[in-house]
């Protein structure tokens, strides 16, 4: 996690952040995805501040947790295509380009601290990657969860080589090639969420778990979070799947699948 400069980080309070929102308080950091109009589809300029923010989480002491939630009815909906393509909002974001390319799915790589969703909207695509890399995920209990794509003549490579830390492979395998729904409570019971709770209950079983984290020896969290990570994070993997989401991607099939799912139908597949 070296996107950026020990000089530019020592100025992280004057930036100025336009796509998320952060809030240091009592050892805690606080991001609010903040692009409701596009879903929070992450686009580069957006990943940039989620990379610098959490950068400059993980470099002071502090901090010793992170949370991470969102406005608007959509936690987050992966990445935006159209912005990936060159189609970029208006902002007036400080935050510089980092000093080597950001992807989404490795975001998370490097950062050795304890971290809490809240979600309290619907997640889709790359979204998932947030719920799969932050150390504990408290859900809203009448939200739904799905992976799609194989309906739409793609595969959420990427999305399941990261789900895979924490649910178990076969199930994980069935639900991306069958792309149904599941409730919250089943969401909890494979691990995709730690926990599933009443709306008006969220954030004060969130306040207890970072009051338990807080307790505890910050030194032994960091090294055992710095072993857990060396463990899981495969960037040489996730380069294989980036590259195989790229070939289904160019298939007859997802042109198919996304042009039916624009036209409301049922898509016909070229085998």
């Amino acid at each position: 996690m070296n996107y950026y400069t020990e000089n530019q980080l020592v100025n992280f309070k004057q930036e100025k952040f336009f796509f998320i929102e952060v809030e240091e308080k009592n050892e805690v950091f606080e991001i609010t995805l903040n692009r409701t109009s596009k879903k929070n589809a992450i686009h580069p300029q957006m990943l940039n501040e989620l990379a610098f923010a959490l950068q400059y989480a993980q470099s002071t002491k502090k901090v010793r947790v992170l949370v991470l939630r969102a406005k608007g009815d959509v936690f987050c909906s992966g990445s935006d295509l159209s912005a990936m393509q060159g189609k970029v909002d208006k902002h007036n974001s400080s935050i510089g380009k980092p000093s080597k390319e950001i992807l989404l799915v490795n975001l998370w790589t490097g950062f050795s601290k304890p971290s809490l969703a809240i979600v309290e909207g619907n997640v889709y695509a790359g979204g998932y990657l947030f719920l799969a890399c932050c150390t504990y995920v408290v859900a809203d209990n009448s939200l739904k969860f799905s992976l799609p794509e194989t309906k739409r003549g793609i595969f959420p490579m990427q999305v399941m080589g990261v789900l895979m830390r924490v649910i178990q492979p076969r199930v994980l395998l069935d639900w991306c090639i069958r792309g149904y729904e599941i409730a919250a409570n089943k969401a909890e019971d494979w691990g995709l969420i730690s926990r599933a709770v009443d709306k008006n209950e969220i954030e004060s079983v969130a306040n207890d778990w970072i009051k338990e984290v807080i307790e505890n020896s910050p030194s032994a969290i960091s090294l055992g979070m710095e072993a857990y990570k060396n463990i899981v994070d495969d960037e040489k993997n996730q380069k294989y799947l980036k590259s195989m989401l790229d070939k289904v991607i160019n298939t007859k099939d997802a042109r198919e699948g996304l042009q039916a799912f624009k036209e409301k139908r049922a898509p016909k597949w070229d085998w």
